[in-house]
Formats: C-alpha cells, sequence, structure tokens
C-alpha cells in the first residue's frame, strides 16, 4: 500500500453525506460530489490497487462538477432536478449515440454504482474480525457490485490487485481516523449516510428505467 491517503479525511466524507439528503429527501448534488472528492483522496492514497476505479472516478465527478458550475448549473442542483431535466430535454441518452457528450444522469450512474463497491467494501471492514483478510472482503464487495459492469479482464486485474491490500487493522488506520477501533466506529457514523444516499438514487433511477444506461 502507498501509505495513508495525504489530505482525506473521514470525518469530511461524513459531514458531506450527511448534508446531501433534505428534509424533502433530495439528493444535493454539490455535497455528493465533495464527498466523492474525499472518497477520491482515499482512493487515490492507496496506489495502483485502485487506480482504474479511481481514475474513472475522477473523470466523472470532473464531468458532474462542469454540469453543476454550468450555464445551467440550477437544473442540476439536485438529483431529482438534474433527472426532471434531463428526462425532459431528451438528454439522458437511452441508447448510445457515438460522439454524444455523457448526461449527467449516466455520468451519476457510474458514480453511484462504485458507491455501492465503497459502501459495501467499508461495511464488510467495519463488521469483520481482525484477522478477516482484507483482500477477500474487497473482492467479494467488489464482485457484488461493480464486476458485473466491468469486462473480464478488468475484473481479473482488479482481483489480483485486491491481494496486496494490508492486514484490516492497518487499513482501518490508513483512513486517518485515530485507531482501528476508532475508524470503525466512525464508519459506523458514515455508512448509513452514504447507505441512504445510494437508496434515493438506485428508487430514483430504477423509477425512470435507468439503471442498465449504456
Amino acid at each position: 500500500m502507498a501509505g495513508a491517503p495525504g489530505g482525506f479525511s473521514l470525518r469530511e466524507v461524513l459531514s458531506s453525506f450527511q448534508e446531501c439528503v433534505t428534509e424533502r429527501r433530495e439528493v444535493l448534488l454539490g455535497p455528493y460530489l465533495q464527498g466523492w472528492r474525499g472518497l477520491v483522496r482515499f482512493l487515490q492514497g492507496l496506489g495502483a490497487v485502485f487506480s482504474l476505479i479511481c481514475k474513472d472516478a475522477v473523470a466523472k465527478v470532473q464531468i458532474m462538477e462542469g454540469y453543476l458550475g454550468g450555464e445551467q448549473g440550477a437544473r442540476y442542483a439536485s438529483l431529482q432536478l438534474m433527472v426532471q431535466h434531463e428526462l425532459a430535454e431528451g438528454l439522458v441518452g437511452f441508447q448510445p449515440r457515438s460522439g454524444r457528450p455523457d448526461s449527467g444522469c449516466r455520468t451519476l450512474l457510474r458514480l453511484h454504482r462504485a458507491l455501492r463497491w465503497l459502501e459495501l467494501f467499508l461495511e464488510g471492514l467495519r463488521t469483520a474480525n481482525r484477522d478477516a483478510r482484507t483482500s477477500a472482503i474487497c473482492a467479494e464487495s467488489y464482485h457484488a457490485s461493480l464486476a458485473a459492469h466491468h469486462p473480464w479482464l478488468v475484473q481479473k486485474v482488479a482481483t489480483a490487485a485486491f491481494c496486496t491490500l494490508p492486514a484490516r487493522d492497518a487499513f482501518l488506520e490508513s483512513m486517518n481516523a485515530g485507531t482501528a477501533d476508532e475508524a470503525a466506529a466512525m464508519l459506523g457514523e458514515a455508512l448509513p449516510c452514504i447507505r441512504d444516499v445510494y437508496g434515493i438514487t438506485q428508487e430514483l433511477y430504477a423509477q425512470h428505467g435507468m439503471l442498465d444506461l449504456p
């Protein structure tokens, strides 16, 4: 492992995802992307093991930041507003089209899938025994989420890379949240917030038939 992720703060990620969901159960994209920036810093600090996933996440966050900061930014203030806007304007892209820029809905779907993998992985780490193999937890989480959306070769490379991960406690200590037990406790606070954001997004995408966008 490349060492502790520079600048990563699990507390900041927790705060961002806590701020994501409004009283009306809308997902605000500003805090959502802020949370992802923190997760990206964490993944980048882990070196080549997560390079493929990290590179894709960085690209998708940048695309979404472009939408949020663009002329139509107000229509991308929340997940719900974005979906409403892109469906009404025919921008979603239900069919692949050469040369067409990625829609916000399609782009966020890639982050949504990766968020599921991270949720499963971090929950597995939080609840595992001290002698549990981090590589096995990571591989199991990957195959239950992201693997179905990756070609066979990428799956093989990713699974092999996971074998280089350190022991559970060392991995938790790399999260800059204190001891392994303290990091696990903070994950206990953060993961319900992440799970809530994921659940709202999953339900909205399913409602509009967008879970399998190409």
